[in-house]
């Protein structure tokens, strides 16, 4: 005669799970039709931004070579490695299409991502891009030296950083700094870095914004009441 352990679980229904003895205890599961079972089948739509070609310039080569994708241009060169959920096809009419090799919710997570991430390559060494700051408060000021952007931004010493390869930068009126490049990645990452220093507070709005950055203004404390 089978074990009441065993013959439970052979005679259990498929979609039940069997916890097995604790404690002197033989604990069963109840079946999923008892207990209700919710089964929800996920969809894995195209991405509407992913399924956009890719118009590339005359001036810009391409160079595909399996999952890896070489871009040309006049004002630089950038380089890219697909992941094998998505594969980059380019058609004899000129554009380039980025495309699900699979079809799961990772791969449709990646098609946008990377269609846009190669746009930006195509547009970045053919047009570049370009991040403008802006420097608030009194005393604060940039300069350019050489390669080495300083900054006076309220410390006891100023603040001096190194312009990274394919980083240009340039400084209007000692307050305004615009850094452009073709790689959007890097020229996000080096103005952020820039910001970093001296975020803007929220009172008198002083600090280092986005030219396009709006500062959400506090009210300050008031004085005592006589």
């Amino acid at each position: 005669m089978a074990s009441p352990i065993t013959s439970s679980f052979q005679t259990s229904n498929l979609r039940s799970a069997f916890l097995g003895e604790r404690k002197g205890f033989i604990v069963y599961s109840a079946p999923a039709s008892n207990v209700g079972f919710l089964k929800k089948t996920v969809e894995c739509k195209e991405s509407r931004i992913g399924k956009q070609p890719i118009e590339v310039p005359n001036n810009v080569t391409l160079k595909l070579e399996g999952q890896a994708l070489e871009v040309k241009g006049p004002l630089g060169q950038l380089s890219m490695t697909y992941p094998r959920e998505v594969v980059v096809e380019k058609e004899d009419s000129g554009f380039l299409r980025v495309k699900k090799a699979v079809e799961t919710r990772r791969a449709n997570q990646m098609h946008g991502l990377f269609r846009t991430l190669t746009d930006n390559m195509v547009v970045g060494v053919s047009k570049g891009f370009e991040k403008r700051l802006q420097l608030i408060g009194v005393g604060y000021r940039a300069t350019l030296e050489g390669r080495i952007l300083v900054l006076s931004l309220g410390f006891s010493h100023p603040v001096r950083m190194n312009l990274p390869d394919g980083i240009q930068v340039k400084v209007e009126e000692n307050t305004r700094i615009i850094v452009s490049g073709y790689d959007k990645s890097e020229i996000g990452q080096f103005a952020a870095s820039i910001r970093k220093w001296r975020p803007p507070e929220p009172y008198k709005g002083k600090g280092v914004k986005y030219a396009d950055e709006i500062v959400r203004r506090k009210e300050g404390k008031a004085g005592k009441k006589k």
